[in-house]
């Protein structure tokens, strides 16, 4: 595995991406599969109304075309594909109640948290008695891996159902999730050249190259949506990854976006419940600085501009381990 084949698959994930979304738009309109924008929701946003949605199908699609293609057919490589299907195959039952139900509701949240960590306390016991991955995980700056033990398989349901979450939180611009998700993936694909570790590497390549593909339409403004679909899909695609990695702790630094678009969230509600006032404008965080005078589109070139710091700066974290 080399870095020329890392650019090939990228390449090949936003050729084959491109392609099917450009044949999803016109049967997504045609069976009307469009977005409901939430009502509390900024209003500049209503005109998104009416915009075709489940956009994440052309882009799981194109995952698997490319795993099948590039990355090889290999115990790592099925079980990556297999949790981002599960996790896309959640977010799909969310989008289609919406479209079913014509609103803007899908699963309940705990509906959707319950399968999550389901799916997660799976994947922890896989990964614990049917794998040699081991329970360990690499922690930065220690520059050593710590064995959790017992408390391993809880850690990845953790870390799946937050990424899950987190990325399906960031989707609230055009272009800014799959943007965000497309740099942190090539980060991990770097990573995963640097260890040696070929499943990983192709797979983060190939979902670089996803989204890169997705994006050309997802930009503003958009021609299509990811929806929960897509979302859930990026979000355990990148936590599997690091799972498998062993490098899960890099998610805080190269994902920072993530984080903070989470963090905004969980501080808008406590604050809120606990003293009847707003930190920010509105959450997540990206509204904020909408609402705060940004055009959407700078709001998305900066978020875009921290996560390509953040990865720099977690790779050179990664390269100074011990």
């Amino acid at each position: 595995m080399d870095f020329l084949r890392v650019v090939l698959v990228v390449l090949l994930g936003a050729v084959v991406s491109g392609l099917l979304t450009f044949l999803e738009i016109p049967f997504l309109k045609n069976h009307q599969f469009k977005q409901y924008i939430r009502e509390d929701g900024p209003s500049s946003h209503q005109k998104k109304a009416g915009t075709p949605t489940m956009g994440g199908l052309a882009m799981i699609a194109a995952l698997v075309i490319v795993t099948f293609a590039m990355v090889g057919i290999s115990k790592i490589s099925i079980l990556m594909l297999v949790v981002t299907l599960l996790l896309g195959g959640i977010g799909f039952m969310d989008d289609y109640i919406k479209v079913a139900a014509k609103h803007n509701l899908g699963l309940t949240a705990k509906q959707k948290l319950a399968l999550q960590l389901l799916l997660g306390i799976a994947l922890g016991v896989y990964i614990r008695f049917f794998t040699d991955l081991g329970t360990a995980v690499y922690i930065p700056f220690y520059g050593k891996q710590v064995n959790f033990g017992a408390l391993y398989i809880p850690f990845v349901a953790f870390v799946l159902v937050a990424m899950a979450n987190s990325v399906n939180l960031t989707d609230g611009l055009d272009g800014l999730c799959s943007g965000v998700t497309a740099i942190v993936a090539f980060f991990f694909a770097l990573m995963g050249l640097k260890l040696g570790q070929a499943s990983p590497t192709s797979f983060s390549a190939a979902l670089c190259g996803v989204c890169l593909g997705f994006l050309v339409f997802n930009k503003n403004p958009a021609k299509l949506f990811m929806g929960d679909t897509g979302s859930m899909a990026l979000g355990s695609a990148v936590a599997v990854i690091t799972i498998v990695m062993k490098m899960e702790f890099f998610l805080l630094i190269a994902g920072f976006i993530y984080v903070m678009e989470s963090l905004s969230v969980i501080i808008q509600v406590i604050s809120f419940q606990t003293r009847g006032k707003r930190i920010f404008r509105m959450s997540p965080i990206h509204h904020h600085f909408e609402l705060g005078g940004m055009s959407e589109k700078n709001v998305v070139f900066m978020f875009w501009g921290v996560t390509l710091v953040c990865s720099l700066l977690a790779y050179a974290i990664f390269l100074l381990r011990a």
